[in-house]
């Protein structure tokens, strides 16, 4: 399934996608109020953002630090061979470790992927590095940086 390019996004559009950035939980008559539309079209210009592709979907964003989640290391992973099985079986397993959030096949560094992940602490970051990850078939080398401070993290895409 390929990514289709949205060729022309009109103002409300463009409102509409940076609010619910924002908020994904405001109601419609909210949306409309804030965007100057009324809620009719609003509501249909959300639906067609929705049917596009654009908006996937809505999530809550939750406190990892209230949940015990204070450890955030990006993971720097080699595999013993270039191959796309070696690269399935990785993506595949680590799809499964609830820990990681994120995975990204690179160039331009001597890793092939760079994975985020969360645990509560360094005790069970270790138990996730040595009973999950190097575990994996073809994982030849690991480097962890540990994440001290994030002053921006956010999800909310420029539009433009």
């Amino acid at each position: 399934m390929g990514c289709r390019m949205i060729k022309s996004l009109n103002k409300y559009d463009r409102l509409i996608l940076e609010q619910l950035q924002q908020n994904g939980r405001m109601s419609n008559q909210e949306l409309a109020e804030a965007i100057n539309l009324s809620p009719s079209p609003c509501l249909r210009r959300v639906r067609q953002l929705e049917e596009q592709g654009l908006i996937e979907g809505y999530v809550a964003q939750v406190n990892a630090r209230k949940l015990g989640l204070t450890l955030v290391a990006f993971v720097q992973i080699s595999m013993d061979r270039h191959t796309p099985e070696r690269f399935a079986l990785l993506e595949t397993t680590l799809a499964q470790f609830p820990e990681v959030l994120e995975c990204h096949l690179i160039t331009g560094q001597q890793a092939d992927y760079l994975v985020k992940v969360i645990v509560a602490d360094m005790d069970a970051y270790q138990q996730f590095l040595l009973q999950k990850l190097t575990r994996i078939d073809g994982v030849s080398g690991v480097h962890s940086s540990f994440v001290l401070k994030s002053p921006i993290n956010t999800r909310a895409l420029p539009i433009a």
